[in-house]
Order: structure tokens, then sequence, then C-alpha cells
């Protein structure tokens, strides 16, 4: 049974078997996800993945690489009619903007019994989203967050151990079926990653302090620097402690445009605890208050050295900075 704080373990979940599956962004996240369940475990049936893009050619190299089967342009009705007939699942792997139009155009399409769902990084608008698209038939959609994703972008990065012992969050729906939620479950578990449970809530305030939040500080930095009439100089400069500070400043753009956008009310919380830390921090160094500075640096090496520990752990799983549809649009 599904709980908000649930972690679905082998034994809430069979085992996946899937004919069909179709990915609506075949990047780094849809790409692994179809290489995981076709190169990983005992996974059964026909394993027929399919791509769909924006148009025929973003699933060119998909399908040159054999991470899918076949492909379809979003904007062809016989071909998006014939790529969603008999899917056992359907992944949209786009930015969160993208949910309710996307939803919109394939739902006169949709089997009765094919469950979608999703990668994206916030849950709250795409639950509105997925009803406002979907009336009544709300329940065939089970929100979903994977939680990873690495330096390198689009298909060519996918990897079938993308998932290895990371998290992925399901939002289930009081509409859902049990059985939709635990085949959802059952299709991550199969990826190797662990299953957890949040409300929509829930998820966007938990990522909106240990995602979003970083993902602005890192773009502000690099803005700021920008604005400075010596950047060329600072730049030249910049050595570790910058590199790993703004590395997730390479992120996509409309991605993170539309993540703050959408989770704006929960990020704007975070952004004034933040700027009322980083006051008190001015105060301190200000007024040369030594003490202040070391009692707050000190708490926060050990509070990082813990959480390092823990995602160290062989019991526990890593929690990587980078979000899962960092090129979900491609």
């Amino acid at each position: 049974m599904w709980f908000p704080g649930h972690v679905f373990s082998v034994t809430d979940v069979a085992a996946f078997s899937f004919d069909k599956l179709v990915i609506f962004g075949v990047g780094l996240i849809g790409g692994s996800l179809a290489r995981a369940l076709r190169e990983r475990g005992d996974v059964g049936g026909a394993q027929r993945v399919t791509g769909v893009g924006r148009s025929a050619a973003s699933t060119q190299r998909a399908l040159e690489l054999g991470v899918i089967d076949a492909s379809a342009s979003l904007s062809d009705d016989s071909a998006l009619r014939d790529a969603l007939k008999g899917a056992d699942v359907v992944l949209l792997a786009a930015p969160v903007a993208q949910t309710q139009p996307l939803l919109e155009r394939i739902a006169p399409f949709l089997d009765s019994s094919t469950i979608v769902t999703d990668a994206g990084s916030t849950k709250s608008d795409v639950v509105a989203a997925a009803r406002a698209a979907l009336g009544e038939r709300i329940g065939q959609f089970v929100p979903g967050h994977p939680i990873a994703g690495r330096e390198s972008s689009g298909v060519d990065a996918a990897l079938p151990d993308l998932y290895v012992n990371r998290n992925v969050v399901l939002c289930a729906l009081p509409e859902n079926p049990p059985a939709s939620v635990d085949r959802v479950a059952a299709m991550w578990r199969a990826t190797g990653a662990s299953v957890h449970a949040m409300s929509a809530e829930q998820h966007d305030r938990v990522f909106a302090s240990v995602s979003h939040l970083p993902h602005v500080l890192s773009f502000a930095l690099v803005e700021q620097i920008l604005n400075s009439p010596d950047a060329a100089l600072k730049f030249s400069f910049a050595a570790g402690g910058f590199r790993d500070f703004t590395r997730i400043a390479a992120s996509s753009p409309e991605m993170w445009r539309d993540v703050c956008v959408a989770n704006r009310a929960a990020l704007l919380d975070e952004i004034d605890g933040y700027t009322a830390v980083l006051a008190r921090l001015r105060s301190a160094i200000e007024a040369g208050d030594g003490k202040t500075l070391e009692a707050v640096f000190a708490r926060s090496r050990a509070a990082r050295s813990e959480w390092q520990e823990r995602r160290a752990a062989p019991t526990q799983q890593p929690t990587p900075e980078r979000s899962a549809t960092d090129d979900a649009s491609k």
C-alpha cells in the first residue's frame, strides 16, 4: 500500500516486464531507462521501445545507437497513434512546462490500460497539468521523479546503470490504482533504483531546498561575475572551488527556467531563508566576528561530513546533485 515516506521494497513489487515502452524525450534520462530495462537484470516481455520527439530527426541518433527500436514525430497523428497503440508504459522525459501540452496531444491516442508517468523535477504543477489534460482519466498518470544525471547530456550519454543505487520518488495520486503505482515502482526498481513515496507538496518542498536552490545560487554566482568589470580576469583565476560550486550552472537553461517558475512558492521560501543566513554571515564579517563565523562553518562542515558518510554507506542510496531531466527536451 502506498503512503508518503514509504519505500518500495522487493516484496512490494513484482518483477517488471513490458512489451512496449514509449518515451517522449529520448535524451540522457529516457535513453538510460530504455538501456537499463533491456540490458540489466531480469526484465520480461518483448521489450520494444519507441521514441517520440519534436521531429523524426530528433530521435535519429537514438535509433542509430539502438537505444530505441522505432521513432515517431510528435506532429504526425498517424505515427503518434501507431506509437501509442498497445503501449504498456509511457514516460514523459521533457521539461515540466511541456507536461500539459504533451498530455493533451497524446490523450486521444492512449489505450485505457496504458500507464503514463514522468521524470519531472517538480510535481505539484505536473499534477495540476495532468488533471487539466486528462480529466477523468487522471488515474492513468503516476507522477515520478528519478534523481539521477551526469555531466554529459543527450542520448549519447545514456547509460544502462545510470539509476543503480539512485533514488526515484513517486507521488501517487488518490485516483491511481495501486497496481499501476506498483508497476511504475517495479519499472524503476528493475533499473537498480530505490523507489520512495512522497506527496507532491512534500516533494516540491524537499527539492526546492536540496536541488532547486543550489542551481539558482550556482547560476547567480556566474551572473554576478559576468556583470563585474573585471569578469575576464576573475574567470582566468577561477579554480577548484569555483568549478565545484558552479558545476550545475552548466545545466539546461530551459529546464531550470521551468523548474523555478513551477516551484516558485517553495523556492522563494528557500531563497528567503538562505538570504537570512547570508545576512547573518555578512554582519559577522563586517563586525570581524570570527567566533560566529567559525561556529557556523564548523556546524556546516560537520553536517556535510555526516551526509557524505551516509551517502557513501553501502545501505544508503546516493543523491546526486544534478536533476533527472537536465536534457529531457532533446
